[in-house]
């Protein structure tokens, strides 16, 4: 019996598709450290400074904390996150609408943040109003 390239990929598949969940460190740091620049975004809306999160919110499965500070704080306020939702076809999947903060208009004029992934390693970086204002 003569076993062809394409049959053995698609014997293969569902055991690429349960590796490809994206709920470890592996999987995730990455698509976070391709993405570095976009961890956050800030909006002026309805008289509020808004801090988005998505980014790293969509790939938290593989990490423990986020941490963030403003204007050269400490990045040590933990960013509540909801749990990842294992056993689904879309673990990172956002249910919940806290993919946000809430902040007197203005007022964030730096922000640093810091992610722990889930094998205890973390990684940083740092923005200025400009970088990360949305128009």
């Amino acid at each position: 019996m003569r076993v062809t390239i394409g049959a053995l990929v698609l014997a293969a598949l569902p055991q690429l598709a349960a590796a490809q969940q994206f709920t470890t460190a592996a999987e995730v740091r990455p698509i976070l450290g391709a993405t570095k620049a976009s961890w956050v975004a800030l909006r002026e809306y309805d008289g509020q400074d808004l801090i988005y999160f998505t980014q790293i919110l969509s790939w938290r499965c593989g990490l423990t904390a986020v941490g963030y500070g403003f204007n050269g704080a400490e990045p040590t306020t933990l960013l509540p996150m909801e749990p990842c939702h294992e056993g689904t076809a879309s673990p990172n999947a956002i249910t919940g609408d806290a993919i946000y903060l809430r902040q007197p208009p203005g007022s964030v004029q730096s922000l640093r943040v810091r992610i722990v992934y889930d094998d205890g390693t973390t990684e940083e970086a740092s923005y200025a109003r400009a970088q990360v204002l949305m128009p």
